[in-house]
């Protein structure tokens, strides 16, 4: 069975920003085809739970309260694809809109709610190394 890198939100772990998960159906659906390997980049980068949302702003990630997390999402994104090298994960669910797990859209950093065309640093890195990169919506294109 093919292993399948998935944020941790999506399988009901409560370690979003907010402290709550954002877990998916058909996660049953998924175990039968895939060893699903849970990560959630923000923990590994060595932030807390709960956390000051953070949004991408250009090349940096702040904090609602203008702290610069960068380096933190950047380590989680590293952590992610040295899990993806090691067991052999082609492939990524990862929770949308996210400044690290997002792909394809994400918050335009003016923490307005409104969202614009982009990666979070995670998707972003994992997609530049040859990991093909899903959001939660897009579930059944993987089953």
């Amino acid at each position: 069975m093919e292993n399948l890198l998935i944020s941790a939100c999506l399988l009901g772990a409560a370690c979003r920003y907010d402290g709550r998960e954002g877990k998916v159906t058909k996660i049953a659906e998924l175990c039968k085809k895939y060893n699903l390997v849970p990560v959630c980049p923000e923990i590994y980068g060595g932030l807390p739970t709960p956390r000051t949302p953070s949004e991408r702003v250009g090349d940096k990630v702040l904090m609602r309260d203008g702290a610069d997390v960068t380096e933190n999402y950047l380590r989680g994104a590293i952590a992610a694809y040295k899990l993806c090298e090691q067991l052999g994960c082609r492939k990524a669910l990862l929770k949308e809109r996210s400044p690290s797990c997002g792909s394809g859209e994400i918050y335009d950093g003016t923490f307005s709610g409104k969202l614009v065309t982009g990666d979070g640093v995670t998707a972003e890195y994992l997609k530049k190394r040859g990991i093909t990169v899903f959001g939660e919506s897009e579930v059944d294109k993987l089953l």
